[in-house]
């Protein structure tokens, strides 16, 4: 009798426990007090300072550049695209830098800290004379003199130490947050399709607050205070984030490679291997037991990649069927790539002569009141008729009558 109530008594403590995580010490961990909404609170709440932080920065950079910097448009214009660029290429390093050493938990912790230290750092240069103000006129080709180009130097550093630090924040969050949820169970699981929502709801009200306060105060009081206060917001969202820590659920590491090196593996090989005849190559997909199909006759050239030049069957000398079809699934999203690079193109005119644009036009709504070309910008941007007689906000998630705006 004793026995059996002590199975019952351990059975619980058996189905509570998540497969594939540990916690903060590296112990199994349980689902009754890990993981959930209380740890995905805290990952929403970082992700919500860090977007106001980086939109606080790039929406009004132009605005910077040709003001206390003094660049012209067309140079500043090229500068923002520039950076944009390398914030949207970055995650990809961050990415990997995650997956293959330090973790999710670990890379947002550092990028944060490199977020705060870049904020400071652009702060601390916009404390100095404006190149505008103090007589070192900047029209791109005039020499300015030592202080002044220390000044420069700084903000750039600054500025891409924050683009540096954004491509390891951007895809660690998002992820992190969804590891707090057991696919397994079927109530975490439908709880995690609700923090994607709620993830996104956050990211967009983080942006929305700092277009629409932020930048006023940037133009208005202090490019000082307008840098700082993203700093201060980074800072607070780490301390929630860390708060968080002994509620976290971590992943546990397989001994499956990265991707990127499993894909990169393939192209090495194709490339090792160009002499292959073909008809080698299908005798080595009859010997593996390969059936003919439209995928491999797809992207031939990548077959070489099953065979080694010297015949070896190595790990790590010739590829799996299934890392060969990974690799020509990257290929495959080149056209989707390609063509997103089209509406990268309009998208950038948003932050660059879109804002110089607004800041020209008469904003004023009431007399004594204007508004602020940022503010414009975000409602705007998110604004669209959906041909029905409707309006759509926030990528269509909510749509009214045009009579219910009136």
């Amino acid at each position: 009798m004793a026995m059996s109530n002590l199975s019952a008594a351990q059975t619980p403590l058996l189905d509570d426990t998540v497969d594939g995580c540990l916690d903060y010490k590296g112990r199994r961990v349980r689902r009754s007090n890990s993981g959930g909404w209380r740890s995905a609170s805290f990952i929403i709440a970082v992700e919500i300072a860090e977007r106001f932080s980086y939109y606080g920065i790039g929406s009004n950079l132009i605005t910077y550049l040709t003001g206390p910097l003094g660049e012209s448009t067309a140079t500043a214009a090229a500068q923002v695209n520039a950076w944009s660029g390398a914030a949207s290429l970055l995650p990809l390093l961050g990415a990997f830098i995650a997956d293959s050493f330090l973790g999710r938990y670990s890379t947002i912790i550092l990028a944060s800290l490199v977020y705060i230290l870049g904020l400071g750092l652009l702060t601390l240069s916009a404390t100095f004379p404006s190149v505008s103000t103090s007589g070192g006129q900047n029209a791109d080709n005039i020499t300015l003199n030592s202080s002044l180009r220390f000044q420069v130097i700084l903000f750039f550093f600054s500025l891409y130490l924050v683009a540096f630090a954004q491509g390891g924040h951007k895809p660690c969050v998002q992820a992190f947050g969804a590891d707090q949820f057991d696919t397994e169970d079927p109530e975490e699981c439908k709880a995690k399709s609700s923090f994607f929502n709620w993830w996104y709801f956050g990211m967009c009200g983080g942006t929305l607050t700092t277009l629409s306060i932020l930048n006023y105060i940037q133009d208005n009081l202090s490019w000082v205070l307008g840098f700082a206060i993203p700093g201060i917001v980074m800072a607070a969202g780490l301390v929630v984030f860390v708060l968080g820590t002994t509620t976290y659920r971590y992943s546990v590491k397989g001994d499956e490679e990265s991707p990127f090196v499993r894909i990169g593996r393939v192209f090495i090989l194709a490339v090792r291997n160009w002499k292959t005849s073909s008809s080698a190559i299908a005798a080595e997909e009859e010997a593996r037991g390969t059936l003919p199909s439209e995928s491999s006759k797809q992207f031939k050239f990548l077959n070489k990649a099953l065979l080694a030049p010297d015949g070896s069957k190595e790990q790590g000398k010739v590829c799996s069927i299934r890392e060969l079809e990974e690799a020509k699934a990257v290929i495959r999203l080149a056209p989707i790539w390609a063509t997103s690079l089209i509406y990268a193109v309009v998208f950038a005119q948003s932050s660059t002569f879109f804002t110089k644009q607004g800041a020209t036009m008469d904003r004023s709504i009431t007399k004594g009141k204007s508004l602020d070309w940022e503010t414009s910008w975000n409602y705007n941007a998110s604004k669209n008729w959906n041909g029905n007689g409707s309006i759509c906000y926030i990528n269509g998630n909510s749509c009214f009558s045009r009579d219910a705006e009136a």
